[in-house]
């Protein structure tokens, strides 16, 4: 892992490190793509909070965002998503010996 990806991962990490932004990619999961008024309704925040919550997650690639009039739309960004999941198996492949390998330790 270059240092570039070490901090692309740790960027991602932090953009999932609060319940208010799991739960926002929760939502977004249940559906193909939402105004944030919509997940204000059922998140306990303010509408100013979860505006922030979701440009964390939009920064981080997580979701992305049409403009509709007024209002904006979220979605979660799928490929991106599945980036982070391939990045973390890889992370933690190498952290981890395989199966085998701890066999033969012991």
């Amino acid at each position: 892992m270059t240092e570039g990806d070490a901090e692309r991962l740790a960027a991602r990490l932090r953009a999932l490190g609060h319940p208010a932004r799991l739960a926002a990619l929760r939502m977004l999961a249940r559906r193909d793509c939402c105004p944030c008024g919509d997940i204000v309704r059922e998140l306990p925040l303010a509408q100013s909070t979860v505006s922030e919550h979701l440009k964390v997650l939009l920064a981080a690639g997580l979701v992305s965002a049409r403009p509709d009039g007024q209002r904006t739309h979220y979605q979660i960004d799928a490929e991106e998503v599945r980036r982070l999941k391939g990045d973390l198996d890889a992370f933690f492949d190498r952290l981890l010996p395989a199966p085998h390998a701890r066999a033969e330790r012991d």
